[in-house]
């Protein structure tokens, strides 16, 4: 009884554990099939911002800084075409552990924030 059961588990973790894999490839498909999307999103964004620059008022530091928000903007809409979700994942997962504490901070910055977002009346 004991081998029979124990065998009913393993079949069933397999089962479990193959059926993790299909719906995480179908999500990383689905990811994948709008990458390209948005980075011609994050691309317009950038040209709006760069078309935009002089008549932002502020003066020559927002400027700048306007203009280094464009350039980040087309970086990450490069980033985005060259590498498909798991490559960003394994990017992710790398600057987490690299970084623990503003990964952290960060973490509870966007939990803080959407929280109060899905809170308010």
């Amino acid at each position: 009884m004991t081998n029979k059961t124990s065998s009913s588990v393993e079949l069933a973790s397999e089962r479990i554990g193959e059926t993790a894999k299909e719906m995480s490839s179908s999500a990383a498909d689905a990811i994948d099939r709008t990458r390209s999307s948005a980075a011609r999103g994050l691309d317009a964004a950038a040209g709006a911002l760069r078309d935009n620059v002089d008549e932002l008022p502020g003066g020559d530091r927002v400027s700048r800084l306007a203009r280094g928000a464009a350039d980040r903007l087309q970086d990450t809409a490069s980033y985005m075409r060259r590498n498909n979700v798991n490559s960003m994942v394994t990017d992710f997962t790398t600057l987490v552990r690299n970084n623990p504490g503003p990964a952290l901070l960060a973490a509870a910055a966007a939990g803080f924030i959407l929280g109060r977002t899905l809170t308010r009346d």
